[in-house]
């Protein structure tokens, strides 16, 4: 299936909005771009972020490679009464970054009716690899909207 990001959506402030009560707007994810084929994002590394030993936390990683692809996926999907969730997330940590703003992109390796997946490339400030992260979607049925549902 061919994808068109940007064609979907290009409104990153209220695709921000999104985040700001959620895990990943508390470590301070946000949506910085939007392309056809893919969506970056970034995420300070601070002490919310790092682990003890000061390094950022290879859980936060996974944070902000999840919210990537999910994200992406959710465009995908559009908002046509199905929800993409992710059901299996994986990373390898390949450097460490103790400073300064990571910046993640998220492209498809597989865009499917009912399966998605989702390949994740994290950088340090200074442009080097710090994670490869890899995220599959489920796309199933979301609840129908009713009047009942917003009360």
């Amino acid at each position: 299936m061919k994808i068109n990001l940007t064609a979907l959506h290009t409104d990153l402030l209220a695709l921000n909005r999104q985040l700001q009560a959620c895990l990943p707007g508390h470590i301070g994810i946000r949506l910085s771009a939007i392309g056809p084929t893919w969506l970056a994002g970034e995420m300070p590394v601070d002490q919310r972020t790092k682990q003890p030993y000061g390094l950022l936390h290879g859980g936060a990683s996974v944070v902000l490679a999840e919210t990537l692809g999910s994200f992406a996926a959710a465009l995908v999907v559009g908002p046509d009464n199905r929800r993409a969730v992710g059901i299996e997330v994986n990373a390898n940590h390949v450097r460490s970054a103790t400073s300064g703003v990571v910046v993640g992109i998220t492209r498809p390796d597989h865009i499917g009716r009912s399966l998605h997946v989702w390949s994740t490339r994290i950088f340090r400030p200074d442009g080097r690899l710090i994670s490869v992260a890899r995220l599959t979607v489920s796309v199933i049925p979301g609840p129908e909207h009713s009047p009942e549902s917003d009360r």
